[in-house]
């Protein structure tokens, strides 16, 4: 089935691109156009978790890391993928403060996880082990090829867009004339729209459910999620993220600042949703999460006890 979605997303970013080229330059733009999508295509199938790698500057963990952290971390994704009888995946480290993480590659076998240093240093150990159980998920469920193709299509159809209003924002004579142009202004944000609806946010649930049963602690990702969730809007910024916002949809929580509700638009459901559907789910199997909040007004889990409230499952 995800296979199927690829193929679709890929045909509709492919006549996204095709069209900004017709607006562009007429029937030859959208040859040029053409030519280049399928090249894109075909590089975005074999290099794109290289490329999304390069973006982040993700460098891969060896195994004489001096921190420790940072080898547990990598130890404890080793023995994950071990034991969900995952092949090996590249096992990377970005350097960023927000807390965070990605997954990528087209297949299992050629899959690749990261993680920030932020994530490393502002959460607990169970908390990172959950965080890449999650990501593992989306490696085992095959969601990372759909994902990181539709990130670098996506770039380049607003780098088209662009190009359209630096270099022919002045000929009236191409197809569709100043509306034409009015229109490709419109279409690199629909691109990105695109790609948010386009990637199920019912990915995000699924892999939740199936990443908390990889690590073995729901728990510890609810706990991870909400303090993720705090922290990026909290102020740390994630300065790559920013820059290259059709990514988004690729981490765990939503790393562009101040966004994150369950709307239309959005790239992830709300992280609230999110510790609810993880407690119905498993029941508030596992300890409770010890939350330590980044800020006053966290928000609240299903383990909390506010007076007036039903305790939750992991209460």
């Amino acid at each position: 089935m995800n296979h199927i979605k690829t193929f679709m997303l890929l045909a509709a970013m492919t006549a996204l691109f095709v069209g900004v080229g017709y607006l562009i330059g007429g029937p030859a733009g959208m040859a040029i156009a053409l030519a280049f999508a399928l090249v894109g295509n075909l590089i975005s199938y074999w290099n794109a978790d290289k490329i999304v790698l390069s973006m982040y500057r993700a460098q891969e963990v060896q195994p004489n890391h001096p921190d420790a952290r940072v080898r547990a971390y990598a130890g404890d994704v080793r023995e994950m993928a071990q034991r969900a009888g995952m092949p090996m995946p590249k096992i990377t480290i970005i350097e960023s403060d927000q807390p965070n993480a990605f997954a990528t590659g087209r297949d299992p076998a050629h899959a690749a996880v990261a993680a920030t240093t932020g994530l490393l240093s502002m959460l607990d150990r169970r908390e990172i082990r959950a965080v890449m159980g999650h990501e593992l998920a989306h490696v085992k469920n095959r969601d990372t090829l759909t994902m990181t193709v539709t990130a670098t299509i996506a770039g380049a159809i607003s780098a088209l867009a662009n190009f359209a209003f630096f270099f022919g924002g002045n000929d009236r004579e191409r197809p569709g004339g100043i509306i034409g142009i009015i229109a490709i202004a419109i279409l690199a944000p629909m691109a990105a729209a695109l790609v948010q609806m386009a990637i199920s946010r019912g990915r995000e649930y699924e892999a939740d459910a199936s990443g908390a049963e990889i690590s073995g602690d729901p728990g510890a990702l609810a706990s991870a999620l909400q303090k993720i969730d705090a922290y990026a809007r909290g102020g740390r910024v994630n300065l790559q993220a920013e820059r290259n916002p059709a990514t988004a949809h690729m981490f765990i929580i939503n790393p562009l600042a101040g966004r994150g509700a369950d709307n239309l638009f959005s790239t992830h459901p709300s992280t609230q949703n999110r510790v609810e559907a993880l407690a119905v789910k498993f029941g508030g199997r596992g300890p409770a999460p010890k939350l330590v909040s980044p800020r006053r007004n966290r928000p609240q889990g299903p383990w909390d006890k506010p007076q007036g409230r039903k305790p939750g499952p992991w209460s």
